[in-house]
């Protein structure tokens, strides 16, 4: 089911409902200029055989208002948009799955609204919290000193994009994927193909943005409150990340009071087939469909 959410003044945002409407609601949110289509099918549909997942396109992404050009909004206005979501689908608490920005998004409302949240899962993403990272052996390491960004992804960023066409764009879009997906796994190209191309049928049109990259980033730090947490909290470790990679979801587990770290062999910053089943057993096993 497909309804829309007025989420502010002006803004308003696509949502997907699939499953039991009785059964406990799961929000999915996804990363930076991603649309909620990026969750893939066969991991939404292993989700919603237990819960009522709910699914969004984020503000500039998707069917939801492109507003950004004349509406400059916050990354934390992007966290208030969860709890709209909710807010509008009538739902009081929810297990929520944060990738990437969405895990950072994720954070913020464990920080601001633990009483909305039944469960929080992390994936590929980092800390909000200005806790130095305390290694096997005893040291610290400082957060600004952990691992960067990927120098390949970073010149790919890097590049204008250009409007060579549908096809073009597609393409373009596999071959991100391609390096988000890391060197651990065989590159699954058909599938992500077809998932760019489903996305842009989805939006209906393929132009992208780059809203998310240029938003405020300030007041982001949930420090105190994240080393507080009371709610389940799971961080999903993607060895092959090369925009998060190790340690930082060993640091984020340490942030997060209460944290879980559950590791997925040979995942990047991506969601290949190969992936799909061990994070919806990990995702239904911390959230505990499994066990009712």
């Amino acid at each position: 089911m497909q309804q829309f959410i007025d989420a502010a003044p002006g803004i308003r945002l696509w949502t997907e409902q699939r499953g039991a409407a009785d059964a406990e609601p799961l929000l999915l949110i996804m990363g930076a200029q991603a649309s909620g289509i990026g969750w893939p099918e066969p991991l939404v549909d292993a989700l919603a055989a237990h819960h009522r997942v709910i699914r969004y396109d984020h503000r500039d992404t998707g069917r939801s208002t492109w507003p950004f050009e004349e509406q400059p909004y916050r990354i934390a206005d992007l966290a208030d948009d969860v709890i709209a979501v909710l807010d509008g689908l009538g739902i009081d608490r929810a297990h929520i799955v944060g990738m990437s920005l969405g895990g950072m998004l994720a954070q913020m409302v464990l920080a601001d609204h633990p009483d909305r949240l039944l469960s929080a899962t992390l994936i590929s993403t980092n800390a909000l919290s200005s806790t130095p990272y305390t290694r096997p052996d005893g040291g610290t390491v400082p957060v600004d000193e952990l691992p960067g960004i990927a120098p390949e992804l970073l010149e790919l960023w890097a590049r204008p994009v250009e409007d060579h066409g549908r096809a073009a764009e597609v393409q373009r879009q596999v071959e991100h994927c391609r390096v988000l997906a890391g060197d651990q796994l065989p590159f699954d190209t058909d599938s992500f193909r077809t998932l760019a191309q489903r996305v842009i049928d989805h939006t209906g049109h393929y132009r992208t943005s780059t809203a998310h990259g240029r938003a405020a980033h300030d007041g982001m730090l949930r420090t105190d409150q994240l080393a507080e947490n009371e709610v389940p909290a799971l961080v999903v470790c993607a060895p092959a990340d090369p925009v998060f990679p190790p340690p930082h979801p060993q640091h984020l587990a340490q942030c997060v009071r209460g944290a879980s770290l559950v590791e997925i062999p040979g995942m990047g910053h991506a969601l290949p087939p190969a992936v799909l089943k061990p994070l919806a057993t990990a995702i239904l096993g911390h959230t505990g469909a499994t066990k009712r």
